[in-house]
């Protein structure tokens, strides 16, 4: 339990739960004073989402990247937990919107483009650092939502964030996003940081 508390200490947890929790409850509050419709439109639930993903990045590495190489500790389930996690509680901060009389949904949207995204920030994570593992779901997300491509073809891939959410070619997307991340995260960690960046 104690090493719990560390891990989640030396990874922001608490303060990115915070965060979270305040990101929906604010957007909760804007969608029902200001709209007169229960169910939040579409690119407003996809900007939350992403929002959430992007506010969780950072608890995806610690302070000492070596640290968790060196530890004897068995990395790769605890990585894959902590995505796991992470997904679980957007997956409970917007679903429980639907109770409520602003709906951020539905619930086989969010849960695509969550799982997603975080993938595909893991995937960021492991490759770029996870300083800059935020750009790659934000830049793509927001194209997506700027231009949408309803229909057939490539453009149901290209523009899977913002799709129906029985869609098939956004599923199959959301859910190769979401393996690779997972394993490759689970698997090879956060990339190493220069020196400089580390002491930032």
């Amino acid at each position: 339990m104690r090493w719990l508390t560390l891990y989640l200490r030396s990874r922001r947890v608490p303060v990115a739960l915070a965060v979270v929790g305040g990101i929906t409850a604010l957007m909760w509050t804007l969608w029902s004073v200001f709209s007169n419709t229960r169910e939040a439109g579409l690119p407003l639930v996809v900007l939350t989402v992403l929002v959430l993903v992007a506010t969780l990045t950072a608890t995806l590495a610690g302070p000492d990247d070596a640290l968790e190489r060196t530890a004897a500790l068995r990395w790769p389930p605890r990585r894959a937990a902590h995505l796991l996690g992470g997904l679980a509680v957007i997956l409970v901060l917007l679903y429980a919107t639907l109770l409520t009389g602003a709906r951020f949904g539905p619930a086989g949207l969010v849960l695509r483009d969550a799982a997603g995204l975080l993938g595909l920030t893991a995937l960021g994570s492991v490759t770029i650092g996870t300083a800059k593992a935020w750009c790659a779901p934000l830049g793509w997300t927001l194209i997506a939502i700027m231009f949408p491509q309803p229909g057939e073809g490539a453009g149901q891939v290209l523009t899977w964030q913002t799709q129906a959410p029985d869609n098939r070619a956004a599923a199959v997307t959301a859910a190769l996003l979401t393996l690779s991340g997972l394993i490759a995260y689970a698997v090879a960690g956060p990339s190493r940081r220069a020196p400089a960046e580390a002491a930032l």
